[in-house]
């Protein structure tokens, strides 16, 4: 597929059918994430991958805990995906990398840097993975996971505190028939002439 069609077909997938993911498939998706561009080279990412039933059945248990029954109702289609990827940030691998000789900060101050690149890099490899979800025929959806569930998520799976979650991607065979839409049924995307200003604002 054309990258141009990778990114004009890309959309948040929210439903899913129970049909697997190739080991292939999803070899090349987390690969694809480690192509992502990181500060300083620092890497202060990971993975977790969920993709067998009782990978996936505490985990939706969890994300579904609350008192939301529409959040419940919500996440029902997209809790069929077969594939969970969660990225994960770690501030302390870009502090203990920006304080080595070549980077020239003697000390480890969150201070020095101007936004949470740690979090930006992590981001990053969740879109590489929502882009080449798309060019490998499959759907995906990026969602946020709460922040009184992180702690429970990181007891469930076994995830080191430095470690912070910054959401969650479902990855299968969409459910075009059960995909009921997210917020673009009810906001339309904004034109590129709206967002861009050149020179001065």
């Amino acid at each position: 597929m054309e990258f141009s069609d990778v990114i004009s077909k890309r959309r948040m997938v929210r439903a899913f059918t129970t049909d697997p993911v190739e080991e292939a498939v999803l070899t090349r998706l987390l690969k694809a994430a480690n192509r992502a561009p990181s500060a300083g080279f620092s890497q202060g990412y990971a993975l977790l991958v969920l993709d067998q039933p009782e990978q996936l059945e505490p985990f939706w248990r969890l994300m579904t805990s609350g008192d939301d029954e529409d959040e419940r109702t919500r996440l029902q289609p997209v809790s069929r995906a077969p594939v969970v990827i969660v990225p994960l940030s770690c501030k302390d691998i870009y502090l203990d990398r920006y304080a080595r000789a070549d980077k020239g900060w003697t000390d480890k101050d969150e201070a020095h840097w101007p936004v949470p690149y740690w979090d930006i890099d992590t981001g990053f490899m969740a879109l590489l993975m929502l882009l080449a979800a798309v060019d490998e025929g499959l759907g995906a959806l990026f969602f946020g996971i709460m922040p009184a569930l992180i702690e429970p998520f990181r007891e469930l799976f076994g995830v080191p505190v430095q470690y912070v979650p910054i959401g969650a991607v479902a990855v299968g065979h969409p459910d075009l028939d059960a995909d009921e839409g997210g917020s673009a049924r009810v906001i339309k995307r904004r034109h590129v002439g709206d967002l861009v200003h050149r020179g001065r604002w």
